[in-house]
């Protein structure tokens, strides 16, 4: 394959998670193994690095225009920290490249992006529209969720899958901080969902990368395409067509899945 499709890959993927928050490991994992022929373990080691400067750029892009509630990033950054350290332990026991762990990470990931998909469709479909903006006064009730432990929780769960099939904090993510902060506008809950994975996805990728988990040299190529894709995306992201970009995500993202499964 080009080293240009692989740079067009991910300035796609960029773009997206710019926009919507999502499509980071979604979207990445399953195009470095359907199209690029990467193995399961290192598709997810390099996009989990590739996700984690990917969605750095976007963070700073996004605290420049004052969107991220950092109260929120730090409550689930809490839960997903430790269960990510976890599940590194348990894949150093168990060997990434073991065919047990090939095929917990590909069932996990087509199962992951089945309820990825779902997440999206649903919000596309019931979703309620959120207002774009927030008074500063109404800033910190809409930061405070349903129950403090919850995000907690949350982050926890999410902690553990991310590191096992680089997806998680995405759709999910976003959905599920939707039903926590119902208050919080969407930029400012894709802006959340995009600061939080930074920290879990660079711990979880190097954690990979002890493991000889990561495509150096793809990861370059890559991050040649997102930086300046997520970019963009962030500045539009206010401007979006949201419910009709989940759309057309959660029908590939479930065909994705399915392929996944069937492996």
């Amino acid at each position: 394959m080009p080293e240009y499709a692989i740079v067009i890959a991910g300035f796609a993927v960029g773009l997206i998670v710019g926009l919507t928050g999502v499509g980071g490991g979604s979207l990445m994992t399953p195009i470095l193994i359907f199209f690029f022929g990467v193995k399961p373990y290192l598709a997810i080691g390099t996009d989990l690095l590739f996700a984690a400067f990917t969605k750095l750029g976007g963070t700073v892009s996004l605290a420049r225009q004052k969107l991220v509630p950092w109260r929120v990033v730090g409550q689930l950054c809490i839960g997903s920290i430790p269960t990510a350290l976890a599940t590194l332990f348990a894949l150093h026991r168990l060997g990434p490249a073991s065919p047990q762990a090939q095929s917990l990470m590909t069932s996990t990931l087509g199962v992951a992006l089945l309820l990825t998909a779902a997440a999206m469709l649903y919000k596309a479909a019931r979703g309620r529209q959120l207002p774009r903006t927030v008074d500063a006064a109404d800033l910190d009730r809409a930061t405070r969720a349903r129950h403090p432990v919850l995000p907690v929780l949350f982050g926890a769960v999410i902690g553990c899958l991310v590191t096992l099939t680089s997806v998680g904090a995405g759709a999910i993510g976003v959905s599920v901080l939707l039903l926590l902060f119902p208050l919080l506008p969407l930029p400012r809950i894709v802006a959340a969902d995009i600061a939080y994975a930074v920290p879990l996805t660079l711990l979880a990728g190097l954690g990979h990368a002890t493991l000889g988990s990561v495509n150096w040299s793809l990861l370059g190529l890559l991050l040649t395409g997102s930086l300046p894709g997520i970019w963009l995306g962030t500045r539009l992201m206010r401007h979006t067509p949201e419910r009709l970009v989940r759309s057309l995500l959660s029908v590939l993202l479930a065909y994705a899945g399915v392929k996944l499964i069937a492996f």
